[in-house]
């Protein structure tokens, strides 16, 4: 396996209440440094973007524990009329270094199109964060046997346009749909196929050493007694973790996983 680093995120969603956040964000600070050579993201809801920050004792974007801070949603826009959004700038503002992209609740609930995502991929790198760009396919599709048809489109679309420079400093999350949240997940070795796949589409759009330096996490019902052995799988390089993230616990041992593979 190359030397890229492993990420772990949490995606917290649309979960918790102001006081439980800052007790989250606490824990994960605290127990971080059981996680060396992982790097620990933490992606609440908007609204505790601040709380969080001030939680792990967030500078110039960065925490003396090594937590970062990310958002789940951008607009592609710096500003303007656009009522609710949030613009790339004033995620960087509160001290965010990353934001999570085209995640399947986006793409089937709110209809972003891997066109949408390429725009609002664009923006983040352009105000100096790093998109964290979801793929993944449904059920439908795997028993369709398209996961491969689908996740390269995907990849393709969302990600069209980029110079190599930043297709190497993005990361990509693959997250099955029928994954998450489900409980189900991907076996080591569906996961891995896929992992790959996204990596010989990255060699597409740039070149194989370019592709090879892109962080991809594994997503969909990423737990402890399962993250060991997607951590051992050559291409996967951390995780997009939904609800284990909500318990300080789950989501350092899960990063403990993925640092004992390093």
């Amino acid at each position: 396996m190359a030397d890229r680093r492993r990420i772990v995120a949490g995606n917290w969603k649309m979960n918790l209440d102001h006081a439980a956040a800052v007790e989250l964000a606490k824990g994960v600070a605290a127990g971080a440094g059981k996680c060396g050579g992982v790097d620990l993201i933490l992606c609440p809801p908007a609204v505790y973007l601040e709380a969080v920050a001030a939680a792990i004792d967030l500078t110039d974007g960065a925490s003396p524990s090594g937590v970062t801070l990310g958002g789940q949603n951008l607009h592609d826009q710096p500003k303007g009329a656009f009522t609710g959004e949030i613009a790339p700038a004033m995620l960087v503002d509160i001290g965010c270094r990353s934001c999570i992209l085209g995640h399947s609740e986006r793409r089937t609930l709110f209809g972003e199109t891997d066109a949408i995502v390429n725009t609002k991929t664009k923006a983040a790198l352009a105000a100096g964060l790093t998109p964290i760009v979801c793929v993944g396919e449904t059920l439908e599709e795997r028993e369709q046997n398209r996961t491969a048809d689908v996740v390269a489109a995907q990849i393709q679309g969302s990600l069209a346009g980029l110079s190599a420079a930043e297709l190497a400093g993005i990361i990509i999350a693959y997250e099955p749909v029928w994954a998450i949240g489900t409980g189900k997940v991907a076996t080591p070795e569906q996961a891995q196929e896929v992992h790959a796949l996204i990596r010989q589409q990255l060699a597409t759009l740039a070149d194989a050493a370019t592709a090879d330096q892109v962080v991809i996490q594994y997503g969909g019902s990423v737990k402890p007694d399962n993250a060991a052995v997607l951590a051992g799988q050559p291409d996967i390089d951390g995780a997009l973790v939904g609800g284990a993230s909500l318990k300080e616990a789950d989501f350092l041992a899960i990063a403990a996983h993925f640092a004992a593979s390093t």
